[in-house]
């Protein structure tokens, strides 16, 4: 037996007590019986003492437990029917359990032997025939919504799983290939301008004695040669901090895909600098960040599209809006488009969602 984590262990166990809640209809036919004997009662009390240690067990991380305290279940209900047709409320408790743990295929059977033997035990020996259908479809109707259900809630959390996985290995991928290319990014620049400095270095280190005007010399070329790689490794450095607009669009999207809000995109392929596209881009990373604390929204669009000015980036939600222009991050926002010669622009009425209206030259202004 594995213990899970203390959080985990009490969700489960609120999900337990929650789920003895439908024990209420185990009695409830019962309480309309006219004649109602006394062995119906005394059977219905008894069930439910010998299925409640059965279903908190089954809550437990048991595994090897799970099957037969499906079948447990099932039993105790197909037991109780004799005495009163609220035997098929452990029917659908067998049902769920089934759908909880079992693999999709065989707990579906097993869901439908339960009400297959459920049915013909009232079948067999309820006298009225309305009553017996009547019960037989309800406790059908209702094991057949239990179950999809749970089994629809076990698809969805597989494919977030798995969603989350995809988006963990996307990471690790484009991880891996940045590390890549600033390796060999650096490899060229460095690799031949190093290689020139240490030859030089030997060819100086050689003239120092005997001809300490051209040691001089080489001495000046390495320097310039040291300078000129100094400036380029900057500027390596520089790009490779700098984030492009599709890479930040990129991990917006896995970001609004987590939160299960849809992202429409629409981009111009506009010739804008680098400056810009790095105020662009952290312009969306702050938009979708406002977009997943704040706005409660379920869709986003951003559009890129030439403009008067030079280019237009639209980032609009469907949220609750009511955003004010000097909150969140919009200031700061304001002001790197100001240092290159944009504006924003920031329409957000209060219950219909916000628009950003970000409108920058191509080229930075200096």
């Amino acid at each position: 037996m594995t213990s899970l984590p203390t959080p985990q262990r009490r969700a489960l166990d609120a999900k337990a007590w929650f789920g003895l809640s439908y024990l209420f209809f185990a009695y409830l036919p019962l309480l309309f019986w006219a004649d109602r004997p006394r062995s119906a009662v005394v059977a219905t009390v008894a069930t439910t003492l010998a299925f409640v240690p059965a279903h908190f067990v089954f809550y437990r991380d048991l595994p090897r437990l799970r099957l037969p305290l499906t079948l447990y279940v099932a039993a105790l209900g197909c037991a109780l029917v004799p005495f009163s047709t609220s035997g098929t409320t452990f029917i659908v408790y067998a049902t769920a359990m089934a759908c909880a743990r079992q693999p999709p295929r065989r707990a579906i059977g097993l869901a439908l032997a339960f009400v297959a033997l459920s049915a013909a035990e009232v079948w067999w020996l309820v006298d009225s025939p309305v009553f017996a259908v009547t019960t037989v479809a309800m406790t059908a109707i209702t094991a057949t919504l239990v179950g999809a259900a749970i089994l629809n809630g076990r698809s969805r959390r597989a494919r977030d799983a798995e969603l989350r996985l995809t988006q963990q290995e996307v990471r690790r991928l484009a991880g891996m290939a940045e590390r890549e290319r600033i390796g060999r990014d650096l490899h060229d620049l460095l690799g031949h301008t190093l290689s020139v400095v240490v030859l030089k270095s030997e060819l100086a280190g050689k003239l120092v004695a005997r001809d300490p005007q051209g040691a001089g010399v080489q001495i000046k070329e390495v320097e310039q040669i040291a300078r000129q790689a100094l400036t380029q490794v900057r500027e390596a450095v520089s790009g490779i901090r700098a984030v492009g607009l599709q890479a930040e669009l990129a991990a917006a999207r896995l970001a609004l895909l987590s939160a299960e809000v849809n992202l429409d995109q629409r981009l111009a392929p506009l010739p804008v600098d680098e400056a810009v596209e790095r105020v662009l881009a952290f312009a969306l990373r702050e938009a979708v960040t406002n977009v997943l604390r704040h706005a409660a929204a379920h869709r986003v669009e951003v559009e890129l599209a030439a403009d008067p000015l030079g280019a237009r980036l639209i980032i609009a939600d469907d949220g609750r809006g009511g955003i004010e222009r000097s909150g969140q991050g919009l200031t700061g926002m304001g002001e790197r488009l100001q240092a290159i010669g944009g504006t924003l622009e920031v329409e957000s009425p209060r219950g219909a969602g916000t628009r950003l209206v970000l409108r920058v030259p191509l080229r930075a202004a200096r």
